[in-house]
């Protein structure tokens, strides 16, 4: 991750005003700040580690202890524990502190956001392409 901060409140920006997400990068070309928000996510999954996190807690269907997560990885408990904060600073979980322990559980609308983010038309062009040469 670049040491730069991500700008705050990036994400409501991406939120159309029909309370949507973002307009898919298939249709429409994001704006610098999309950009950098778009970027700050995808430098947080670029990592093995973090993705494996991200995926081990979104398809938990609740919320994680850090205990039940920590020894599925061979790294130690401080570098869990930083790829977890990468993971928060990029809105794609959050966490609560209960004792000892903290639990962790993801975003559903970041995840949303990202999905909408990456969709494609019905009909890629090369679809598209291919249709108008069979007719």
């Amino acid at each position: 991750m670049s040491k730069q901060p991500a700008p705050n409140g990036l994400v409501a920006d991406l939120v159309d005003d029909a309370g949507g997400c973002c307009t898919p990068i298939s249709e429409s070309a994001l704006d610098p700040a999309q950009a950098i928000e778009g970027a700050t996510v995808f430098k947080a999954l670029a990592d093995p580690i973090r993705l494996r996190l991200m995926s081990i807690i979104a398809s938990a269907g609740d919320e994680l202890c850090v205990c039940d997560i920590t020894p599925r990885f061979d790294v130690s408990g401080p570098t869990i524990s930083h790829h977890l904060r990468v993971l928060r600073e990029a809105g794609l979980v959050d966490c609560e502190r209960r004792g000892t322990w903290v639990y962790y559980w993801p975003i559903p609308d970041r995840l949303q956001w990202l999905s909408s983010l990456l969709a494609t038309p019905v009909n890629t062009p090369e679809e598209s392409r291919v249709i108008r040469r069979s007719r």
